[in-house]
Parts: C-alpha cells; structure tokens; sequence
C-alpha cells in the first residue's frame, strides 16, 4: 500500500505571492495540446528507438529502418507515421523508396531523452 502522507503536505499552507506568480506564467492549457501531442510521440520504445536509429543514421527509407530495428516493415512504417504526424520525423519520396528523418525538434527530443545514449550521424 502506498503511503499517501509521503506525497502531500501535513499543513494546507499557501505562498499566495509566488503561487501566483508561477501561476501567472503558465502557459494557456490549450497552448499544452500540441506539446503533449509530440511528446506522445516518443512515449513508445519503439518509435523512440527508431527516432534514435533516425538521429544515428540520419535519413533512412523504411526497410533499412526495419532491419536496424529488428520490427517488421509494417510496424516500424506505422510508428513512423506517427512520428512524422507528431512533427518529430519528415518523410519524402524518392523515387520508389520513402526516405525518412527527423526534424529538428525530433533530433532534439531524442538527445534529450536518451543523453549519451544516442548514437552521431554516420
């Protein structure tokens, strides 16, 4: 059982000033949509191991994606949908392959995300 008393105050106490204040400045909550929406977009292991084959290998077309991943064709092309619809990853056709990267927000949540951990572009 988890002991509640760990995560709240035992005193309702207010700094109504800096309460405020922090308040004041925080974004509108429509304004948090798009933001939690790209995020969403790594939240899965798969597509954020894939943006993080994308951010090592700079652009790559979906059966080069699925063999450095190990996933099947059709998934990795789903998840990489998703990214591309989060805003995290561009696709464009080149002749009969689609050809995939990130953005660079992608590029940039990937490093924060996984640090050190990320692989440099090829």
């Amino acid at each position: 059982m988890i002991d509640e008393r760990l995560d709240s105050c035992d005193l309702l106490c207010l700094d109504l000033p800096k309460a405020e204040h922090i308040r004041g400045r925080l974004p509108a909550f429509e304004a948090l949509e798009p933001a939690a929406r790209t995020a969403k977009g790594l939240a899965d292991p798969t597509r954020l191991n894939i943006a993080s084959a994308l951010e090592a290998g700079g652009e790559l077309c979906v059966c080069d994606m699925a063999w450095i991943v190990g996933q099947p064709q059709n998934l990795v092309s789903h998840h990489l949908r998703q990214l591309r619809t989060a805003g995290l990853a561009t696709s464009r056709r080149d002749g009969r392959l689609v050809m995939y990267g990130l953005t660079e927000q992608g590029r940039f949540l990937v490093r924060a995300l996984l640090g050190d951990d990320v692989s440099t572009e090829i």
